[in-house]
């Protein structure tokens, strides 16, 4: 065996046409081929020397050859689309001790159990599935390190959102209570094949270790209150309590105040209050 497994690889181009895996609209599908954008994506996920590096929807393998390249101590790709499998066998083979390829949708599959801890997931997320999977992942954040992932960009900007912008969201409390966020940098479209019609960012999520126990109070909190976000939370809150203006007014908040100029702590204190 060479030196370098990675150098006796074909090009991903090559291994692309081979297994006629042109990307595929209904997976959610557009491959990221650029070795320098691969690699620093791997890098932004820092010390991967240790435990498990999980990625999801890898497709032809250029993240994962990237992440084997950072020098990650074990890689655990979670692909569904067979074509996808049955391309990244040779990569497999030629780290057999170091790269498992698990056949599945990364929906139905619990992450938090893949390998051993320390745990972390670095991933271009497939954008349809993308907002599902995050959410699924904070529920059991204490089980990652990290979350490396890519989205597009304005879903990055509704993580990193601040109250009182058109971007803070339900979602944005969610992400922000769970972990500390911080938007990387942005790849153009005309990177991917094929490309989207749209930006995407990678974005790195540390896990905070003061957190609610189970995060569908605050699930429900947030739904009720964004879901009808133009109407102040005396009334949109009604979905969540029985008498939403003497929670507010409990917790000295104004029930005519609309959810997008409530903090995440606010929140919070929304969540904890019954």
């Amino acid at each position: 065996m060479p030196d370098d497994p990675l150098a006796a690889l074909p090009p991903l181009r090559e291994v692309i046409a081979r297994h006629e895996l042109a990307a595929r609209k209904a997976l959610g599908q557009h491959f990221l081929l650029d070795g320098n954008l691969t690699d620093r994506i791997a890098r932004a996920a820092g010390d991967l020397s240790t435990g498990t590096t999980i990625e999801v929807g890898p497709g032809p393998g250029g993240l994962t050859r990237s992440l084997l390249r950072a020098g990650a101590h074990r890689v655990v790709a979670v692909e569904r689309d067979r074509r996808a499998v049955a391309a990244l066998a040779d990569l497999a083979a030629a780290f057999p001790d170091r790269l498992e390829v698990r056949e599945g949708d990364a929906l139905a599959i619990d992450l938090a159990r893949l390998g051993e801890a320390p745990r972390r997931v670095v991933a271009n997320l497939p954008y349809n599935v993308a907002t599902p999977l995050l959410i699924r992942w904070l529920r059991q954040a204490r089980a990652f390190e990290s979350l490396t992932l890519m989205f597009q960009k304005e879903v990055v900007e509704r993580l990193a959102a601040q109250p009182r912008s058109k971007a803070y969201g339900r979602l944005s409390v969610l992400t922000q209570h769970v972990c500390e966020v911080t938007p990387l940098f942005d790849i153009a479209a005309s990177a991917f094949v094929p490309p989207p019609k749209v930006v995407s960012s990678v974005v790195r999520l540390r896990p905070r270790t003061e957190v609610i126990g189970d995060l569908s109070r605050l699930e429900a909190v947030t739904a009720a209150a964004f879901g009808q976000r133009r109407k102040m939370l005396r009334g949109s809150l009604k979905g969540a309590f029985d008498d939403p203006d003497a929670v507010l007014s409990r917790l000295h908040l104004s029930p005519t105040a609309r959810a997008e100029e409530l903090s995440v702590g606010d929140f919070v204190r929304l969540a904890r209050s019954g």
